[in-house]
């Protein structure tokens, strides 16, 4: 036996309010479909002849026909939904909220997951959230953190850059990074670099206190930072650096040096002459962002300075020990990857390139 529709009619201000809804371009695509489907169903249209024109099936033409004969046009909107069982009660978000209104650990200028974390004692006892393939799993306190922005305005970035190919001076990386072995003592490769720190305080207007210049140099195989504060950032303060650097390794160890193209990094010949177990290499031009304490450098302004205010430039000096210290506790050599390029992204990169 043939199942027969559910009868429809509506008043002329429903009516009215569903033309709208099917001429709406502001309203959401699947809202405009169904009322059109409803509209059709009012001139007595069967639900296959209705489906065939509107590209679905009889079932679910029926559907919104029976969801708007029970409750009208409230029948076309999605109903809520329990979503996913919370895996997390409301005990820890109280917890990580009321640890957040306490000062973050020495050397973070704010808060971020990891150290939550380690806080609440969440690495072990709450577990880990799973994480999607590929991706590192989520500790609890940032899940929380994470709904809660932009309240606590915790710092999240991602950044991408696409490789070029590899060509001069960027090859010559490549094939010191493969000939390089991380266990062997003979060798040392060292990335160091330089960033002028400002001192101030932020208000509606702010003051500056005074800039310090930071000299950091990356150990690669080992991630450990070495890093040195001066007034200036002139070449003989950053012979001085370098010759800090070669003492405090084995006078017998070849040292690889990786340089950006700073005007301060050139002309040290006679430096050079006077350490001949120490060779520079520099990064191709426009492409400092290959050496890898600018990684470190990406993250120390994040967590050390990034909401910071400093009255002094001792106080400065000091948050910048202080982070260092903090860092080389669980230093651990960067790994580089490079992301899969696919669809619109692979475009976007060819633009970016020809431009």
């Amino acid at each position: 036996m043939a199942r027969v529709a559910v009868a429809l009619s509506c008043t002329a201000e429903q009516r009215a309010e569903l033309m709208a809804l099917a001429r709406s371009r502001t309203e959401e695509t699947r809202l405009v479909e169904r009322a059109k489907i409803v509209l059709a169903c009012l001139e007595g249209k069967r639900n296959d002849a209705v489906g065939r024109e509107f590209g679905v099936r009889p079932n679910t033409v029926g559907l919104w026909r029976k969801r708007f004969a029970a409750t009208g046009l409230a029948g076309l909107r999605d109903r809520a939904r329990p979503g996913k069982t919370a895996k997390y009660g409301a005990e820890l978000r109280l917890r990580v909220l009321r640890q957040l209104e306490l000062p973050p650990p020495k050397g973070l200028a704010s808060w971020d997951g990891a150290s939550l974390a380690a806080a609440l004692g969440c690495l072990g006892r709450c577990g880990l959230a799973p994480a999607a393939p590929g991706r590192r799993p989520i500790a609890p306190p940032a899940l929380v953190v994470r709904q809660h922005r932009p309240a606590i305005c915790n710092q999240g970035r991602r950044y991408y850059r696409p490789l070029p190919e590899p060509a001069g001076k960027r090859a010559g990386l490549e094939r010191r990074r493969e000939a390089d072995d991380p266990g062997a003592g003979a060798r040392q490769r060292i990335c160091p670099d330089q960033q002028r720190q400002d001192c101030l305080r932020l208000k509606s207007t702010y003051k500056r206190h005074g800039t310090v210049n930071l000299f950091a140099a990356l150990e690669v195989a080992t991630g450990v930072i070495r890093g040195k504060t001066t007034q200036t950032k002139k070449r003989v303060d950053f012979q001085a650096f370098m010759t800090d650097l070669v003492a405090e390794q084995p006078p017998d160890r070849e040292i690889h040096v990786i340089l950006d193209n700073l005007s301060t990094h050139k002309k040290n010949d006679r430096w050079l002459a006077a350490h001949p177990n120490v060779t520079f290499h520099f990064t191709p031009t426009s492409a400092s962002w290959l050496n890898q304490v600018e990684i470190w450098f990406g993250i120390f302004s994040r967590k050390a300075l990034a909401g910071a205010s400093f009255a002094s430039i001792a106080q400065l000096v000091q948050a910048i020990r202080d982070f260092t210290e903090v860092y080389n506790r669980n230093a651990a050599p960067f790994v580089w990857r490079k992301r899969e390029v696919k669809g619109a992204q692979l475009r976007n990169t060819i633009v970016n390139l020809r431009n």
